[in-house]
């Protein structure tokens, strides 16, 4: 979700000011906060998405070496609390080895963590950030990234992630594609949010036994 680019817009005073316990988006400020803290909390719908498809597509990640390209507030950074945190907590983590990279990470440094990296999370916005010969065989790969690009054989516009999909594929334990892959799933957890906001808001008291 992004708003409107105009200077007179400041976006945290935007997101501070929709009811935390209506803040479907998971941006506000105490929302991030518990989040950070490992307690209950409305997460992000995107981070929530990827979580989901680790968890029931039951990829480990106890131990595991995990790289997330990106740093952005609403994606990077949250998807990184989600899987480096303790699973014993409130809010269970993924209790993985995370290192987060970003704009100013030099691609052959970047190499150097993900060719080691059991689960990559491309989320940085940039075309092809991610290559078969970054990535080591029987890594998982979930692609965040969304650029809008003109197709060199058709002239028209189409959606391509961070991952050359073709090339990791044939490395890939898992992978998911561009479109159809985490953005289906964002959708779905906005509407899981949703539904918990309103359960909560509705009958209070059973709230405290719904699951996260």
């Amino acid at each position: 979700v992004a708003l409107p680019s105009a200077e007179h817009i400041d976006e945290r005073r935007v997101c501070n000011a929709v009811s935390p316990h209506k803040d479907v988006d998971g941006f506000h400020v105490l929302n991030v906060g518990r989040m950070c803290l490992d307690q209950d909390s409305m997460l992000p719908a995107t981070p929530r998405g990827v979580w989901e498809i680790i968890q029931r597509t039951g990829i480990p990640t106890l131990g595991r070496n995990v790289v997330v390209a990106g740093r952005s507030k609403n994606v990077g950074m949250p998807i990184a609390m989600l899987l480096h945190t303790d699973g014993k907590h409130e809010r269970p983590g993924g209790d993985a080895t995370v290192t987060i990279s970003h704009r100013y990470t030099p691609k052959e440094q970047l190499k150097q963590h993900t060719i080691r990296a059991d689960i990559v999370v491309a989320a940085a916005g940039i075309p092809n950030l991610i290559t078969a010969d970054m990535v080591k065989e029987g890594a998982a790969v979930i692609d965040v990234g969304i650029t809008r690009v003109q197709d060199p054989l058709t002239a028209r516009p189409r959606l391509v992630g961070d991952v050359d999909f073709e090339g990791v594929r044939k490395k890939a334990s898992y992978i998911t594609p561009v479109p159809g892959g985490v953005g289906p799933m964002t959708v779905a957890m906005l509407m899981k949010n949703t539904i918990i906001a309103a359960k909560k808001l509705l009958r209070p008291c059973e709230a405290r036994a719904l699951p996260a």
